[in-house]
């Protein structure tokens, strides 16, 4: 009895699996957004910030790139290090340049907001490429569509739509200074953010090719760290040309840094890996949506912020669209175990009757007959 049941434990730990990981990623960028934010108030120049963050990073994770898959990682060629080099590009010297660097005219809660349209961009490629399944005669193809559009119509609503303000009934546990200094742009934060959601989902798109050829998750995390480093130190050099701007010192922005260099870029970035090699693009973006409530719900508890009934709605609505992408998703998996298994039913069957007609064939020959 005991032994069943821990049978079946393990059996939905396995299942259930790339579900708590992303969730555990998410958790970990909702952290992500404060801390650079109170690093970015204190004065840390974004590009900065991103160079050394990958450079922590490709320190950290070359260890363990280099002992555990020294036997199973691929040859690199050339045509796969300018692959590399261009995965890293739309992952790091680009996009998340282009990212924290809105974050500087925005704030927290709408960056977490619109990285939420990932998810939707993402599938759209994922369509067209065919990388994803969809049939729209089945609840589930039907199922991935609609929460794709509720998932983006909440987003949208937590974006556009404020209503009233959600009063606080106690005073903010926690005091971000230098809040005042910052020049809000909306506009420019917002084409910056958009412009980065669109190469981050061709970004989800590409890795899941680039795994195919190159499929260890540890070193392709490594490559794009060191990679990512060495084009956002190009980029912050062209821009930035006062030495002091690369001075870190003892403080927040040191700790922001290795927290995001650490496990962001480095732990985060891998358990990603797995999870688009196991379930697709399209479920590792679909789980974007979890950060952008859990930031909305600490900036109101712990910093204060206002939270709007828009807010609210919005997150509801989003949350109603994650379930039924997950569960067009799970589909996915049952149509796909389906299709092996009549697969390889029809092998067997036609392997058994090539068998029967070679056994026949023989024993005509050996009665003679012709």
């Amino acid at each position: 009895m005991a032994q069943e049941a821990c049978n079946d434990l393990g059996g939905i730990y396995k299942k259930f699996k790339p579900h708590l990981l992303m969730l555990l990623t998410q958790m970990g960028y909702t952290f992500l957004y404060f801390i650079t934010e109170a690093s970015f108030n204190h004065g840390m120049n974004p590009h900065v910030y991103i160079t050394y963050r990958h450079i922590v990073a490709g320190v950290v994770m070359f260890p363990f790139a280099y002992v555990l898959e020294r036997k199973d990682r691929p040859k690199l060629t050339l045509a796969l290090f300018l692959e590399l080099f261009v995965l890293s590009l739309l992952g790091v010297g680009l996009t998340l340049n282009m990212y924290f660097a809105s974050l500087r005219y925005t704030s927290p809660t709408f960056l977490a907001s619109m990285v939420n349209t990932i998810a939707s961009v993402t599938f759209v490629i994922a369509i067209v490429l065919k990388l994803e399944v969809l049939n729209l005669r089945n609840p589930r193809g039907l199922a991935k569509v609609l929460g794709t559009l509720v998932s983006l119509a909440g987003v949208m609503t937590m974006t556009l739509y404020k209503g009233p303000i959600v009063r606080n009934l106690w005073h903010p546990l926690i005091h971000v200074e230098g809040k005042s200094s910052i020049h809000e742009n909306w506009l420019k934060g917002s084409i910056l953010t958009v412009a980065s959601c669109i190469t981050w989902s061709i970004w989800y798109i590409m890795q899941a090719i680039t795994l195919k050829r190159y499929p260890a998750q540890l070193s392709l995390t490594t490559w794009m760290s060191f990679i990512g480093a060495a084009q956002s130190a190009v980029f912050t050099v062209c821009i930035e040309h006062r030495r002091a701007a690369w001075t870190i010192g003892f403080n927040i922005d040191l700790w922001s840094i290795l927290y995001a260099g650490v496990v962001c870029s480095g732990l985060i970035i891998f358990i990603q890996l797995w999870c688009t090699k196991e379930k697709g693009p399209v479920f590792v973006t679909m789980f974007n949506p979890v950060s952008t409530i859990l930031v909305a719900v600490l900036a109101y508890f712990v910093l204060g912020e206002r939270l709007y009934t828009g807010s609210i709605l919005g997150a509801f609505i989003v949350i109603l669209g994650l379930y039924l992408l997950l569960w067009g998703k799970e589909g996915d998996e049952v149509y796909i175990k389906s299709e092996e298994s009549s697969y390889q039913t029809t092998y067997e069957e036609h392997k058994d009757n090539n068998i029967q007609k070679i056994t026949s064939a023989k024993k005509d020959v050996l009665h003679g007959e012709p």
